[in-house]
């Protein structure tokens, strides 16, 4: 455990699930597994208003990095609800969190971009120990294994670049 949680710290995570609830997600698909959690809710919301539910339980691998409600509660409700109105733009902002294949921590950190499966690319960074996306969104727990690919979390939801939003498929 003390071997486990020293890697963790390396890639600047915090573990916000117990290992034996982690061990038992691979069972269930990356859909599954984050409304297991409990604090995904908006996310799992906003999957299902844009028809990307079945996507997500699909073969993958995927990788997501999964903003919780916390992440969706910083965006203003106003703001919110109309993202959750527009299905094209909330399908973009959604697949700008989800990149093909199953990305581990370990190779997150060694990564300077990714490409994401909306066609832009997210911005990777560590600082001061914490994996950074586009600057601003921190990665706050790395790993979570679900049987069609990885979740990493996320304490902002992620926004395409303007000039890139519907722009690739």
């Amino acid at each position: 455990m003390k071997r486990f949680m020293t890697a963790v710290a390396l890639v600047g995570a915090v573990v916000l699930a117990p290992v034996s609830a982690r061990a038992q997600a691979v069972e269930k698909d990356i859909v599954e597994t984050a409304v297991a959690a409990g604090t995904f809710n908006t996310l799992a919301k906003a999957l299902t208003v844009a028809g990307l539910v079945e996507t997500l339980k699909g073969t993958g691998p995927f990788t997501v990095f999964a903003p919780t409600d916390a992440a969706f509660a910083k965006i203003p409700p106003a703001a919110l609800q109309a993202l959750l109105a527009d299905k094209a733009k909330l399908t973009a902002v959604l697949t700008y969190h989800v990149v093909a294949g199953s990305v581990m921590a370990a190779q997150v950190v060694g990564l300077s971009e990714a490409a994401t499966v909306q066609g832009s690319k997210v911005a990777i960074k560590v600082v001061g120990g914490k994996v950074m996306l586009n600057g601003t969104t921190t990665v706050t727990a790395t790993d979570i294994k679900a049987k069609n690919g990885v979740i990493h979390v996320i304490d902002t939801v992620l926004m395409p670049p303007a000039s890139m939003s519907g722009m690739k498929h």
